[in-house]
């Protein structure tokens, strides 16, 4: 039976407000970045396409020691912020937030420029061609023949966020009910041997990164027929 503290759902319910928020702004901005990846013809492409993939290869904490510079009391945004009066984002929410949103970049982006190209663009221009404007081609053609994508995007990047550890302790550090997520706190529990609490929460980690698997093979086995 799982018996968890109170420490324990504060870390959990700061988890899924952190996994949320981030896939939400994930989606808003991958989505418009993935069309013009998959359809664009600028030669900034490549060098795009890199920068976004960048954290499927970077240790977690090289990303998060950037991040903890730049948005730090001495950095170009956390010193601009102190100078207008505000605190930096160092060890804050926010902070943590950013982290995730480019920690977790790739999730989002690549489901969605996967899903775009397999689209294809006749189906847009034929829409175009029929008086359709842009956001009714979005609404009515892109998204309804895409929502595998976006659906395998929003898992992924919701997933990843909830099980990021690096980026988000190099920036945030574990501060309770702050910055102090599930991943950090299964991480404080085991150095502090209490191998009990680290088990439960690990294994709510285990049996959610099956179902996320399982969701993600399942709807891309459900759209692969899907062509345009």
């Amino acid at each position: 039976m799982i018996d968890l503290s109170p420490s324990d759902w504060i870390a959990i319910r700061l988890s899924l407000k952190l996994g949320f928020y981030t896939t939400v702004i994930l989606l808003a901005f991958g989505t418009p970045l993935a069309w013009w990846l998959a359809s664009g013809r600028s030669p900034l492409r490549t060098a795009v396409q890199t920068v976004v993939a960048l954290p499927i290869v970077l240790p977690p904490t090289v990303l998060g020691f950037y991040l903890l510079i730049l948005l730090g009391p001495r950095g170009w945004i956390g010193g601009t912020l102190e100078a207008m009066g505000f605190t930096h984002l160092a060890f804050t929410f926010p902070g943590i937030l950013i982290g995730s949103i480019f920690y977790s970049l790739p999730f989002a982006v690549q489901p969605l420029f996967q899903a775009f190209t397999a689209l294809g663009r006749r189906h847009v221009e034929v829409a175009a061609s029929l008086g359709a404007g842009p956001i009714d081609r979005f609404f009515t053609v892109i998204l309804p023949l895409t929502r595998g994508g976006f659906i395998v995007a929003a898992t992924l990047s919701f997933a990843h966020t909830l099980g990021e550890f690096g980026a988000i302790l190099m920036i945030g550090g574990s501060i309770p009910g702050r910055t102090k997520v599930l991943s950090i706190l299964i991480y404080d529990h085991a150095e502090a041997m209490n191998y009990a609490a680290a088990h439960q929460l690990s294994l709510i980690l285990l049996v959610f990164a099956f179902i996320v698997l399982f969701t993600v093979y399942a709807v891309n086995r459900r759209f692969d027929t899907v062509r345009p």
